[in-house]
Formats: structure tokens, sequence, C-alpha cells
């Protein structure tokens, strides 16, 4: 029975994903000539996959996402690709050669009534693609163990690989022509301990950073916001500088009686993590750590043991059209008593200078000195509209779900956001890392985006970079990684470190733009 318009099926099927590998550097160096070779390559994917009973999904940008029947025919038709690619152009000076990168995996994907599929199977191929040297295939375990009979090929083992949003980690293999040397394949970047911008937080390079991104911011969906986190990539406590007290910031309760209020406690406590975390005399607990006791009863001083903070905030956040309530306390975990506890009622239009007034009364209470740099740094906002940063919020909250749906939108939000208050670098900076997972999915089409992402990445950070924020940072480096960029991207994720050196994911961005970098 075929699907109504707007209904979807989840079956299994072969996904082959590729990727341009030195792109941008190709187009800057000579555009023409670049264009007509990713046309003609475009040509060679299309000829294979039909020979070979698939389909090709899109062809957005210098990427190709196709799906077959069989894994064997996902296999040979990758094979055929690369050795035709190959042949064609081995009269072409060897740093102007277009090669691709393929990734193949047998798995489930969420078929739209348009045709279009994304989900698991799709993220796993992506990655996957990451993995493999231009000009290389590399596949999961499940499709060797399919294929391994049926093609003649050899098969390298690389190992366990992490796979972000992905709860179990995926055995890869390089897939190379009888006869034909073992392939150098790039060290694969670690395991990233949580993802929430993720932004990946290369096109594969930066899905296994970001979307991270975060995010991955940067990763990235967070614990507790509907979307599951594998115990494997929650980030490690910190361990506490002596002198230096540790202090952990768990969820705000949202006390607002409206379920879809819970964006703006949400935001509460990541400010308020990130205010704290500008004072060079405190140890902050990454958010990646306390948002996974959302929702739950706790027992504080357990918490203080598991994530090695001396002490706790915890609270809530009342909001009522224009009102807002917060009431916070500071608990000593090991004693579980209170430290220092307040109530603040005030206007949303005075949201900023409430969220000050609780940073300088906890690193007050905590006898720590807050120098007038630190002072000027977190009184910086990035914007002084209330409404510009409501909306963001409310955009984070989307796109921390993680599904096609949700980042339209996340989109949306970002954008308002972004046109309320034009100087705003969060919400250019939420735009780009976006649209720079959106690239890296292949989710482009699902969302109905005519334009490659990418491009779209790329404006928007050049605006984010006016006044960078962290994000920013990290965005630029999975871009960079991208482009081969080696040494600017780690000194992209440098600084993302140090612009916010207790943000979890500057580190998991510069750990991955190092380990590819070799």
């Amino acid at each position: 029975m075929p699907m109504s318009e707007g209904d979807q099926r989840q079956r299994l099927a072969a996904i082959l994903a590729a990727d341009a590998a030195g792109y941008s550097r190709l187009m800057e160096a000579d555009e023409r000539a670049t264009a007509l070779a990713l046309e003609a390559a475009h040509a060679v994917f299309r000829e294979q996959v039909a020979a070979h009973h698939g389909r090709v999904i899109n062809t957005v940008g210098d990427s190709v996402l196709a799906v077959f029947e069989t894994a064997a025919g996902a296999v040979t038709a990758a094979l055929a690709v690369q050795r035709t690619l190959d042949a064609s152009s081995r009269d072409v000076a060897d740093n102007r050669r277009l090669r691709f990168r393929i990734g193949v995996h047998l798995g489930d994907v969420n078929e739209r009534a348009d045709g279009d599929v994304y989900g698991d199977g799709v993220n796993i191929a992506a990655r996957l693609q990451a993995l493999a040297p231009p000009g290389g295939i590399v596949v999961s375990e499940a499709v060797r163990g399919a294929v391994k009979s049926r093609v003649a090929a050899a098969f390298d083992d690389l190992g366990v690989q992490a796979v972000k949003n992905i709860a179990d980690p995926v055995r890869a293999f390089t897939v190379r022509q009888n006869g034909l040397p073992k392939p150098v394949v790039a060290a694969a970047a670690p395991s990233a301990s949580r993802r929430r911008r993720s932004l990946a937080w290369s096109a594969a390079a930066a899905a296994a950073l970001l979307i991270a991104v975060g995010v991955t911011w940067w990763q990235r969906a967070t614990p507790s916001r509907d979307v599951p986190t594998p115990a494997a990539e929650r980030a490690p406590a910190a361990s506490a500088p002596a002198g230096k007290p540790s202090i952990a910031v768990l969820p705000f309760d949202n006390m607002s009686g409206d379920a879809d209020r819970a964006y703006f406690s949400d935001g509460i406590t990541e400010d308020l993590i990130t205010d704290l975390s500008k004072v060079a005399g405190l140890v902050v607990i990454a958010r990646n750590s306390t948002f996974q006791y959302k929702g739950k009863a706790h027992d504080v001083r357990e918490i203080g043991k598991a994530l090695n903070a001396r002490y706790v905030i915890e609270g809530s956040v009342r909001r009522s059209g224009e009102s807002v309530r917060v009431n916070a306390q500071l608990i000593d975990a090991v004693s579980g008593t209170h430290v220092w506890a307040d109530r603040y009622d005030g206007e949303l239009k005075n949201i900023f200078s409430l969220q000050d007034t609780i940073t300088r009364n906890v690193v007050k209470a905590l006898s720590v000195e807050l120098t007038k740099d630190e002072s000027d740094r977190v009184a910086k906002r990035g914007t002084g509209n209330v409404q510009a940063y409501d909306v963001l919020l409310k955009g984070w909250e989307h796109y921390l779900r993680q599904t096609p749906d949700e980042f339209r939108l996340a989109i949306a939000d970002f954008k308002q956001a972004a046109e309320i208050d034009p100087t705003y670098s969060r919400a250019w900076a939420a735009l780009a890392a976006i649209h720079w997972e959106i690239y890296t999915r292949y989710w482009g089409s699902a969302l109905g985006l005519s334009r490659d992402t990418n491009y779209d990445a790329e404006q928007y950070l050049t605006k984010a970079m006016r006044d960078p924020t962290p994000l920013a940072h990290q965005v630029a480096s999975a871009m960079l990684l991208h482009s081969q960029q080696h040494a600017e991207a780690i000194a992209e994720a440098q600084r993302a470190v140090a612009s916010d050196p207790n943000d979890a994911e500057g580190y998991v961005a510069l750990a991955g733009a190092l380990s590819f970098a070799g």
C-alpha cells in the first residue's frame, strides 16, 4: 500500500554516503574545473548506483547519499565508483584531483513519502565516510558480514569506533580491490564525552566533533532532554586544582506550571554555568555532567562525590507573564548543609541584571575574588535585548532534540533572534552550527533547503565571528578540518578553549582537530 503524503516507514537498507575531500580548497584554486569535475563525478555515482540496483537520494553540494536493497550492491557500486573516478583523473595533477571518501552501512532508515531517508543508518554511514582516506571506502561490520564472501575485495579491520548520537560503538573496515595495498586511514577522533553543540558539535570530521556541535555543541542532544545519553559519552567529573572550590550547577526546576517554559529554566541554568566558568578562582563542572540529573530525585552529597564537586547549586525558576522569580541555594556537598540561599523577584526585562546578581552572590559566598576583568566578562551577554535572548533559548531547546522537525523549528527561532538583534553573535553562531550539522547529516532535503547548507553555515559564521563565542570557534574548527586545514582548525579549537576553559566542548573540538591532524 503506497504511503500517503507525510507518512513514513522504517525499513532495512544499505546506505552509501560520500563526500569530496578537500573540496573547498579545490574550488578556491580553480572553481570552474572543480565544478566540472564534481558534475562528472556525480554522473559516475548516478550511473553506478543505478547499475547496482540503488537509488540516489540527493547530491547536495559535494556530497552524495544513496540507498540500496542489498549491501553487496552498495559495496560493489562504491568500488566501481572509486575505480572509475581514479581512472578518469590519472592525467590530473595529484593536488588537483577530486577524490571522494565513501562510507557504507547496513541498517534501519526512515523513508518519507517523497523517497527521502534519514535516521541512525544514514548517520552511521556518514560517520564511516569520515574515516575513509580520499579515494577510499569504509564499511560497518554489518556490511562486511553480509558481503565478505560475495564481493571480490579485501577488508581491513579498523577496530571499534564511537559514533556520535549512537548508543553502541560500530566496528569499521576499509575495503579495497583485491591485490591493492592497504590504504592509510586517518585516526578516528576520540569519542566525545558529551556533545551538546556539537557541533560534533570534514563534513564527516565535523560530525565526529559536532553535531560533538555539540555542537557535540558541537554533539550536539543532552541527558533528560528526550534524548538518552549512553554512560560512555558522559563528560568525566572535573578534578579541582588545590585551592580552587569546585562547583556543580544542577538544572533549575521549571515552576511555571507550563512544560513549554522548561527551555527558560534550562537556559538560566546554562548561563549560570557559563558565568561562573568565567571566574578563574572556580572549577565549574560541565553542564554535560550536571544535566543528567534533570528531573530526578537526588542526594546532593552523592552528586558531589560523583562529580567531584565540593559545592552544588540548585534552584527553581517561575515565570508568569513578564514576572520572573528565581530561587537559588548553594549547598556544601560534603555535609549537605546550606551555605547560602536567596530569592530573586523581578521583571523579564531585567533578567540579565538578575543573572549577574546571582553569579556575584555565589562568588561572594565562596570567598572567591572577582577581578574587574572577570566582572566585565560576566556582565557581557552578547545582547541587551531580552526578547532575542528568550527566542534563542527556545530555539536551543529545539536544536538539542536532534530531529529534522525540531531543527526546522530551531532555525526559525535562531533567525528570529538574529533579526531582533543583528549584533547577537550567539544567534549567528547557533545558525552556523545547525546548518553545518544539517550538512554533515544529509538532512537538507528533509528540511526542504534548496541551497547548500555548508555555504549557509559559512555565511552565518562570518557574522558570528564579528564577536566570536566559544561555539563560533568550535564551528570554525570543524569547517577548517573539513577543508583539511589542520593547523588552522587546531588554532580555532584552542581559541574556543581559551574563551571558556570550563566548556568541555572546546576540548572535544581540540581533541578531534589534533587527532585528524595526526
